[in-house]
């Protein structure tokens, strides 16, 4: 364990980060699998591009606290974004 009074502050403070950035990513992870049970469901257009959309804005959210690097959060979008076009597409 640490000795020093800084070292402890910082052990401290580096737990309280990880437990946002890990609720941070839950509730990314939640906005995808919406987006995915709306695809799998066959739900309407509107749904499934307002779920979409909901999960761009959770994702790049992550992005601007931290928790994702931009190129990463774009590499995730344009992949789901592949699944919701051949969805849209083929739900008329």
């Amino acid at each position: 364990m640490a000795s020093h009074k800084s070292t402890k502050k910082s052990v401290r403070k580096s737990e309280r980060q990880r437990m946002v950035n890990m609720s941070r990513m839950s509730r990314i992870r939640t906005f995808v699998k919406k987006v995915d049970e709306a695809i799998t469901q066959n739900l309407n257009k509107e749904k499934i591009l307002s779920a979409f959309s909901d999960m761009q804005k959770e994702i790049m959210r992550g992005v601007t606290k931290g928790v994702f690097h931009k190129n990463t959060a774009a590499r995730k979008i344009s992949r789901i974004c592949k699944k919701v076009k051949l969805a849209v597409g083929e739900s008329k």
